[in-house]
């Protein structure tokens, strides 16, 4: 299919195979990309296959004007490895589907072809395929293959009522992002720091991987729609709740500039979304042998899991303490925002 009489479907599709290249495209289990109908892939011994696909559509997760493309390109990929991180494994290869208007098949499409080749690289996991086509609407669809070791694999059902449950990173990062920079006049402002998780997330394959090793995890998820959402697939009501604690909750640090517009950090860390931190839970006898800080990156206790069917939250006030039913407020793209 012709996306228009200016732009043939054959030369956009050479641009994403120039763009990503073919020494990062074809790799190990990988044994035939672009170019055919389909892609061929062998998998590994004592291994099963992890698969995910993942959404990230104009209007709902990103704006053309206001996000950058390099970081649409990045973040298109990143999103869908966290779901791969998220059950212990390690990514292999993905397919790309990219619809988008002629009018954006230049300029924006090597930026964001630069974004998803740094991705590619950075998280190895190689391009072996896709499809693409034209509309009015930039729509991306990214399918990831990874692996895990046979009955290595994280669930989210194996939480019981007793375990601890664990978060990493600092939650509400990426909701100050999107805050600020839905308040800039300049995307020039992207290079602030405070930006920077929600328009470049890193998903935590290396603290997912290592779970799975030391079969640590009971559950796992990763926190994509907030943990007020997210942590209610971990503890399904009726049968399990949760105690959250706030003392020592890792939420996001509010620079004093921005405390008056932003509003409560505690909120963006509960319900904000879009962290792609990992939520488990461990048995409460194998806590000792997690370690509070992985390559940097810092794991917190913030509760346990209970006999249900709430999601209770305490927060400490000078002499007495309040618990809260902890709603799931986070991102719901079937209810209206």
């Amino acid at each position: 299919m012709c996306l228009a009489k200016s732009v043939r479907e054959g030369e956009l599709i050479n641009k994403i195979d120039k763009a990503l290249g073919r020494r990062f495209r074809v790799s190990g289990e990988v044994r035939l990309g672009i170019g055919d109908d389909a892609a061929l892939f062998r998998p590994r011994a004592g291994r099963e296959l992890v698969l995910t696909c993942d959404w990230f559509l104009e209007g709902p997760h990103f704006l053309r004007d206001m996000h950058p493309p390099d970081s649409v390109g990045w973040k298109c990929l990143a999103r869908a490895l966290s779901d791969i991180a998220a059950m212990g494994g390690v990514p292999l290869c993905f397919l790309l589907s990219l619809a988008l208007p002629t009018s954006h098949a230049g300029r924006w499409l090597d930026e964001f072809l630069a974004g998803l080749r740094r991705a590619s690289r950075k998280f190895q996991c190689v391009l072996a395929g896709g499809d693409t086509t034209r509309h009015d609407n930039i729509l991306i669809n990214v399918t990831v293959v990874g692996e895990v070791r046979i009955g290595h694999a994280i669930l989210r059902s194996g939480a019981r009522d007793g375990d601890i449950i664990c978060v990493s990173g600092r939650l509400g990062e990426a909701a100050l992002g999107l805050r600020i920079l839905k308040g800039s006049k300049h995307i020039k402002t992207s290079r602030d720091p405070h930006l920077r998780k929600h328009l470049y997330p890193e998903p935590r394959l290396a603290l997912g991987r290592w779970l799975a090793e030391k079969r640590l995890a009971t559950s796992m998820i990763d926190i994509s729609d907030g943990l007020s959402t997210d942590l209610r697939h971990l503890c399904p009501a009726p049968h399990l709740g949760a105690l959250l604690d706030s003392d020592g909750f890792p939420a996001v640090e509010v620079p004093a500039r921005l405390q008056s517009r932003i509003g409560d950090p505690l909120d963006l860390a509960l319900h904000g979304g879009d962290d792609y931190e990992l939520l488990f839970t461990v048995r409460r006898g194998k806590l000792p042998s997690l370690p509070w800080k992985l390559r940097g990156l810092t794991i917190s206790p913030i509760g346990y899991v209970t006999s249900g069917p709430n999601v209770v939250f305490h927060v400490p006030f000078p002499n007495e303490s309040e618990s809260i039913i902890l709603q799931p407020d986070g991102w719901d793209p079937f209810r209206k925002q």
